[in-house]
């Protein structure tokens, strides 16, 4: 079973590239951030013409999210991370598919830093944390997918130098990042690539993407019984060098039926 993430960076306007994509990559769940699109102008037709039912919470500023999933439609759960009745922000949404639960968050940006956009990334994540730890006691699988717009290590930034003072970065967020981890829950990409430099966004900016001069902040969470069943894990990088296309790369997952017994890092 194949999961990817995807920050697509306004849906309407990048319709073609997601189609392509999901017609090349053929995952059987997607979750989709920052539509730039209200509820009544999300193109659920052209998606469901693919082959993918779709929950969707639009909204026509930066945000946004959307779960997709091939054959079976998704049951949506949740609509809104909980936690603040006056967060009219659409950056979660949840669903019951294939036997889990699978939760696609957009996380704020937070900057500038300092400033109130940082503190309220701050206090998103403080809620995250919190409804994690009730998701996690459910005992049923789950996966919590997203943009993060979080650098967890120096390993998930070209130079970490230059980024000591951004809100992706700050040691603040590392640290509420590392806070969630530590509840139990497994890093897809770094519990199969340990030392490897995976990345997943490239800025439109200075040539970023020709530079390979990029980022990893989407990410994939889950829970033991979910990670039991971890097989691969990648990113279609490709796809961020094609035309009109966002500044993201498609992220991805794959598991298997049933758990599989993964060698220790430490066994040769």
């Amino acid at each position: 079973m194949k999961i990817a993430t995807y920050n697509v960076h306004g849906v309407n306007g990048r319709l073609d590239v997601l189609l392509r994509w999901l017609k090349q990559a053929s995952p059987e769940v997607v979750c989709l951030q920052e539509l730039k699109a209200p509820d009544e102008k999300f193109p659920a037709k052209a998606i469901e013409a693919a082959g993918y039912g779709t929950v969707w919470h639009g909204q026509k500023s930066w945000n946004g999210v959307a779960i997709l999933s091939r054959d079976t439609g998704p049951l949506l759960t949740r609509r809104g991370l909980p936690g603040d009745p006056d967060d009219a922000h659409s950056r979660y949404i949840e669903v019951a598919v294939e036997g889990m639960i699978i939760g696609c968050l957009y996380l704020p940006n937070g900057n500038p830093y300092p400033g109130p956009k940082f503190e309220y990334k701050l206090r998103w994540f403080q809620r995250l944390t919190a409804y994690a730890a009730e998701l996690m006691e459910l005992g049923v699988p789950v996966i919590l997918a997203g943009d993060y717009n979080v650098m967890p290590t120096e390993l998930d930034v070209y130079k970490p130098e230059r980024w000591v003072d951004d809100a992706l970065f700050r040691v603040e967020v590392r640290d509420a990042y590392r806070l969630l981890v530590e509840q139990g829950w497994t890093d897809a990409i770094r519990e199969l690539h340990p030392g490897e430099r995976v990345y997943t966004f490239w800025d439109y900016f200075r040539n970023a993407f020709t530079r390979d001069a990029r980022l990893r902040i989407d990410h994939f969470l889950l829970t033991q019984d979910v990670a039991a069943r971890l097989v691969k894990a990648g990113v279609d990088r490709e796809v961020r060098g094609w035309e009109h296309t966002s500044d993201h790369a498609p992220a991805w997952i794959e598991l298997s039926e049933k758990a599989i017994k993964r060698r220790k890092r430490n066994e040769k």
